[in-house]
């Protein structure tokens, strides 16, 4: 009978990851500058609170608020100013946040990298023509880029944490690195990783939820839950609510799925 024991406990499924008792959460994956997208979910994430039991509610924003989409600027402009009575809100530090900000300290060697993969648009944004920075000498191109970006966007972009702990969940950008303990991972993981991180089964002590690489559907695994679904060039963009035991999906494209 022992050993039966044994046997059926290796086989028994983990019990379903909860959130933070007495709390709402609803994490967003990555909006790259669709303002209209934005608005759109911001405007059914409070419908839903709305129509449930009353609690506090925590938005969890897993980066990449900016690049690739047409209104990075409008993006950062609706999120500082952004205090709803209903919820309180939480910033994480994407790759493309990251990037930004280092341009912004004036980090040579990594300007060009950053207006093709995104940079460009979130320039254009702001009312800076790339093709005049990429003329420009990188001193007086990173000069440029600063004196752009108001300095309320800038402070709020360097306040972003790199992960959110709610109940059984971890909120990350990118994901993390598989066998080191939460505490130890490097902000480079946190806000880049992809491989071995997306192909990794192993059942952490957390569900992790983040952003970052791009599904078609919300990518939900065993032990990660993915939400990035490409935004800036599908249309969709995605968040996923949870409460006690309970999780539940909202998005542009389609009505709420509960």
């Amino acid at each position: 009978m022992s050993f039966l024991r044994r046997i059926f406990s290796r086989s028994a499924p983990l019990p379903a990851p909860r959130g933070a008792e007495g709390y709402r959460a609803y994490a967003i994956g990555d909006i790259h500058g669709r303002l209209d997208l934005l608005n759109q979910l911001l405007a059914k994430i409070e419908e839903d609170i709305a129509l449930r039991t009353p609690s506090q509610n925590f938005v969890i924003f897993l980066g990449d608020l900016i690049d690739r989409g047409p209104d990075s600027a409008g993006v950062v402009e609706r999120l500082r100013t952004w205090h709803p009575a209903v919820a309180r809100a939480v910033y994480l530090c994407g790759n493309h946040e990251e990037i930004l900000l280092s341009v912004l300290a004036g980090e040579r060697g990594i300007l060009a990298d950053w207006l093709q993969f995104g940079g460009a648009e979130c320039l254009a944004s702001y009312g800076l023509s790339p093709d005049v920075v990429q003329r420009e000498s990188e001193a007086d191109a990173l000069a440029a880029i600063k004196a752009a970006i108001p300095l309320e966007h800038q402070a709020f972009l360097s306040t972003f944490a790199d992960s959110f702990r709610f109940g059984d969940y971890l909120f990350v950008h990118a994901g993390i690195r598989p066998g080191i303990d939460v505490a130890a991972q490097s902000p480079k993981d946190l806000r880049w990783i992809r491989e071995p991180f997306l192909a990794d089964p192993t059942r952490h002590e957390f569900m992790v939820v983040h952003g970052h690489t791009i599904s078609d559907q919300v990518d939900e695994r065993s032990n990660r839950i993915g939400l990035d679904t490409g935004a800036y060039r599908t249309g969709r963009l995605t968040a996923m609510g949870v409460e006690n035991g309970h999780r539940w999906f909202l998005d542009t494209a389609e009505p709420a799925r509960r």
